[in-house]
């Protein structure tokens, strides 16, 4: 049987650990709700400017815009991969299972692919596996900002449009619902695909007045639609990192509190037992006294 000293001071460590995780669980779930309302608020805007694009495709007709391009003739598809993670681990699966769909389109690619991490773990597993890793940021936090994400669209919008790449494809865990989010590579350049499913939708019947022309502004609007579809990303990771933490942190709650129960148990029965014993030494010696 344990001391029960010692069950006493497990019990306690165990019951500090339970309100922190608790607490965490707390957190987790205020900073969910929060990112979650930062995410629906910004998808009206992702559609205009989906429909917006889709308007103006169909009043410029064909158009040969840098963004439109496919991969060159004569070379490998050269492609970059931004890869999004967290900076603070206590999320369960979710780094793990974004990490994993990463090192699998990787694998799976032919060509070479320009890495771009975001994310303190992210940066050190790559580390660890010794994969080279073409740029890393990692002072995004746990509002990401559109002008955090701005310059790296910018970056790959640069590299493509110089023909340094071929492709830009996006891993992240995109966000379902609350029960569901599900690790994905998405492609984010060339645009060719995203502009014809867009053109393909049925057309309304609004008529609009261009000026300038629809090619100008559909240039303009283009970079604009690649920047929003990456901050979408990010609202989507971020949402989803704080609900596996929100799970984790309660799994662990609940965890913690099923162990002290347990030690409760065994700290019961070390007692009863100790009083028992105490008893029959009393009983002993009173009868070894009587007779």
């Amino acid at each position: 049987m344990a001391n029960r000293r010692v069950l006493v001071k497990r019990r306690k460590s165990v019951q500090n650990i339970r309100k922190i995780t608790r607490t965490m669980q707390l957190i987790a779930t205020a900073r969910f709700q929060a990112a979650h309302q930062r995410a629906v608020a910004t998808k009206p805007y992702s559609e205009k400017l989906a429909e917006l694009v889709a308007d103006l495709s169909r009043a410029a007709g064909s158009t040969d815009h840098p963004l439109l391009r496919g991969a060159r003739e004569g070379a490998g598809e050269r492609s970059a991969l931004v890869v999004i993670t967290s900076n603070r681990g206590l999320c369960g699966g979710y780094n793990a299972n974004v990490l994993r769909a990463a090192v699998e389109h990787l694998e799976s690619s032919s060509a070479p692919v320009d890495v771009h991490m975001v994310g303190k773990k992210g940066a050190s597993y790559f580390r660890f596996l010794g994969r080279e890793v073409a740029a890393r940021t990692t002072d995004v936090d746990d509002k990401p900002r559109f002008d955090q994400v701005e310059p790296i669209a910018n970056a790959l919008i640069e590299r493509f449009e110089a023909g340094a790449i071929d492709a830009v494809n996006v891993a992240y865990m995109k966000f379902y619902s609350t029960s569901r989010q599900r690790p994905e590579v998405v492609r984010l350049l060339p645009l060719s695909a995203t502009v014809a499913e867009a053109v393909a939708a049925p057309a309304r019947t609004v008529d609009y007045e261009f000026s300038p022309d629809p090619k100008t502004l559909l240039d303009a609007l283009l970079p604009a639609s690649v920047r929003m579809r990456l901050f979408q990303c990010f609202t989507d990771a971020t949402v989803s990192e704080q609900v596996s933490r929100m799970v984790a942190m309660k799994a662990a709650t609940d965890a913690a509190g099923d162990m002290i129960k347990n030690l409760t148990r065994q700290y019961n029965r070390a007692r009863q037992t100790h009083i028992t014993m105490e008893l029959l030494d009393i009983v002993g010696g009173a009868n070894a006294i009587a007779s």
